[in-house]
């Protein structure tokens, strides 16, 4: 699987897929790493982490030039 990085500039936040797609409702928990909510872990119902939610504050710009922008 190739990973997926999407940038959304409004929010100022970037997602990183550990799966190739996540189903909406999917995602039933959440866990906020780090301090101002500096990354959101997604789980599935059966604990596997989907994706990472991440502030573009605390991001290499190289990471931000590669990703999909999508807002």
């Amino acid at each position: 699987m190739k990973m997926r990085v999407t940038y959304d500039v409004k929010a100022g936040m970037v997602y990183v897929y550990l799966v190739d797609a996540i189903a909406p409702g999917e995602a039933v928990r959440q866990v906020i790493a780090g301090e101002d909510m500096a990354a959101v872990l997604d789980f599935d119902a059966d604990g596997w982490l989907l994706g990472v939610e991440l502030s573009t504050s605390r991001l290499h710009p190289d990471l931000l030039a590669v990703a999909q922008q999508i807002g």
